[in-house]
């Protein structure tokens, strides 16, 4: 069960002319992790892309908390910030390594702690790993984020044994084909982006 805050699901002024609020998600909390590499690779990419203005939410540093408060509360302050800037999003792109065949503990919690946040948004996934390239990962986000009433994606980007994917500057070692599917995944996301903000605010979504 979801602990709704005080938040409700943001919507544009002029949906048709603002860019698209994109909350790219880094999963990973891990003391040296890898998860920034990619995900300041994949922000950077998401903003020359045309269609997005990026907000990175690292949950390494937006600590949530793991014990809740009780069901009506005043939410902690920082489960408050996050969640303003969860609603005030139009899409989400999450940053994730595999765990044990699964994703982090943390990012679970973050899922869980929000619920009218999420609604009637898309959502796209970055994952990275060992042999698999977190994929195992990604389709069980699929099963949970299509309980918070949201749409994933198709394409998303996948990288096994991502410490020989990027240089030490952080870049791909195969730019053009890794930008590809970059493209391709934001296409997606921003098309689905689209016509949910502009249904949103025709219909606001809510159950």
């Amino acid at each position: 069960m979801s602990i709704a805050t005080h938040t409700t699901a943001g919507t544009s002024a002029h949906p048709n002319t603002d860019p698209f609020r994109l909350a790219v998600i880094v999963g990973s909390t891990r003391e040296g992790r890898f998860a920034p590499v990619v995900s300041n690779w994949f922000a950077a990419t998401a903003e020359r892309h045309g269609d997005f203005e990026v907000d990175i939410i690292d949950l390494a540093h937006d600590r949530l908390p793991d014990v809740w408060a009780p069901m009506g509360s005043e939410p902690a302050a920082v489960v408050a910030a996050v969640g303003d800037r969860l609603a005030a999003a139009d899409a989400f792109v999450v940053v994730t390594p595999e765990y044990n065949h699964s994703f982090p503990a943390g990012l679970k919690n973050m899922i869980d702690l929000f619920r009218s946040e999420w609604q009637g948004k898309p959502v796209g996934f970055v994952s990275y790993g060992g042999i698999s390239g977190g994929l195992r990962a990604v389709e069980q986000l699929r099963l949970v984020f299509a309980e918070q009433h949201m749409v994933t994606t198709r394409d998303g980007l996948a990288f096994p044994m991502a410490w020989e994917k990027f240089d030490a500057e952080g870049r791909p070692v195969d730019v053009a084909g890794t930008e590809a599917a970059a493209k391709v995944m934001l296409d997606q996301l921003a098309w689905w982006t689209e016509a949910t903000r502009s249904t949103r605010v025709r219909r606001p979504y809510g159950v």
